[in-house]
């Protein structure tokens, strides 16, 4: 059973998300509980300020304890500044509730679930893969009674939608699972995983969630622009299917033709290349093969905070570059390559020579040097007249202004 509430206008207002979840948690058994709410960190658009105090009144008198943990994934650690931002912690009478920052690299963290066999692993990917994958998670989870899940859906380019058990895996796992499924769908590539619902890589999330011996309630929502277009309470595999629904609706654009120029800019809540790389993502099936997309975002300074002495390394390639050098990168984390493959798009690697399909370049505070060594195109911020790039479809140049959760696609793929 799945309990949902969609807005018939734009968006949800506060009185209806207060009604919802007072029906919500009012059969679930959290009196004297120790409760502990899962949450994405700030790349994630949601209202989780008015989400964290809706919870206070909801279940503030009524629980024993009331503790957040972000998925990171592999995010870096937020500040206790930060998480106040986001949550309107200690404003208009919301305590400070706790809230803990997942560590994906620290294996203290960690305990080890169990392992998915090869033979299910063979049987999932269709062959792609024949491996035992370990299943690690924050093993914090395991201090409460229930869990609770505040997982907002878009377009995902590794799992197909975002949302459901992914605030699992790889939100709040260890490496080893994280890695194994992130290069699966490089494998199966952002073209074929994007805005589909039941892919490989959400298949592999939900058997890894199953080993889970522990009430999970999650409360999947769709966001159109800040607020809550639709809300979806019940187990994180059934609400995550109702909202990946509406998301195909909400979160996808559908035009006649390709562009040749995309300039894509991120916003703020992007703050380096690892994230922005979404910019990218959402709009690969809709660049002309050999046209360029310019990721616009003069505030980044750095290609990611937690990888980038890897990704200097090894740069930023198309699948096949990777694939048919194995050997050359078993050093490097796969979820890695898998971002790499990501942000350069599809293409080809023969006789020794790389081809992408599309110029990927950075108009960001990364330097033309560093751009040079990670095999991006460079761009001066500076130069780019944002003016001079809006309503220009018709000449096969595109202006997204905030990119990175809306999913463009070609009317003839749908």
């Amino acid at each position: 059973m799945v309990l949902e509430k969609i807005s018939t206008e734009d968006n949800l207002t506060e009185d209806q998300l207060d009604e919802f979840f007072t029906r919500a948690l009012a059969d679930l058994p959290l009196d004297n509980k120790n409760v502990l709410v899962v949450i994405p960190d700030s790349t994630r658009t949601a209202p989780l300020d008015t989400l964290y105090r809706l919870l206070h009144e909801q279940l503030g008198q009524r629980v024993n304890t009331l503790e957040y943990l972000i998925a990171l994934g592999t995010h870096q650690p937020m500040s206790e500044e930060a998480i106040n931002k986001m949550l309107g912690r200690g404003q208009n009478g919301v305590p400070h509730y706790k809230v803990h920052n997942h560590r994906w690299d620290d294996p203290d963290q960690l305990v080890q679930l169990g392992t998915i066999k090869k033979s299910e692993i063979e049987e999932i990917s269709g062959g792609l893969f024949g491996e035992d994958v370990p299943v690690e998670i924050n093993k914090l989870i395991f201090d409460y009674d229930h869990v609770l899940m505040l997982a907002p859906t878009f377009p995902h380019e590794v799992v197909g939608f975002s949302g459901g058990n992914k605030y699992f895996f790889p939100g709040i796992s260890g490496a080893k699972i994280l890695n194994f499924f992130h290069w699966l769908g490089a494998v199966i590539t952002n073209r074929n995983i994007i805005g589909t619902s039941y892919t490989p890589v959400r298949a592999v999330v939900d058997k890894a969630a199953a080993m889970i011996d522990l009430p999970r309630t999650c409360f999947s929502m769709v966001i159109k622009g800040r607020g809550i277009k639709g809300i979806f309470m019940g187990t994180p595999e059934n609400a995550y299917k109702k909202a990946a629904e509406l998301s195909s609706h909400e979160h996808i654009r559908y035009v006649g033709k390709p562009f040749k120029d995309v300039l894509s800019m991120a916003p703020p809540m992007y703050q380096d290349v690892w994230t922005a790389g979404k910019c990218m993502y959402k709009l690969e099936p809709v660049i002309a093969k050999g046209g360029r997309l310019i990721i616009y975002a003069p505030h980044i300074t750095e290609v990611s905070y937690t990888h980038g002495k890897l990704i200097d390394e090894i740069g930023y390639h198309v699948r096949d570059y990777f694939m048919k050098q194995m050997d050359r990168f078993q050093h490097i984390p796969r979820g890695i390559l898998a971002h790499s493959t990501h942000v350069k798009g599809s293409g080809t690697f023969e006789n020794g020579v790389e081809t992408p399909n599309v110029e990927v370049v950075l108009a960001t505070g990364i330097s033309k040097e560093r751009c040079d060594q990670i095999n991006l195109g460079y761009m001066d911020p500076d130069t780019i007249d944002i003016d001079q790039w809006k309503n220009r479809e018709d000449e096969g140049i595109l202006l997204v202004e905030k990119a990175g959760e809306i999913l463009y696609r070609l009317k003839s793929d749908s």
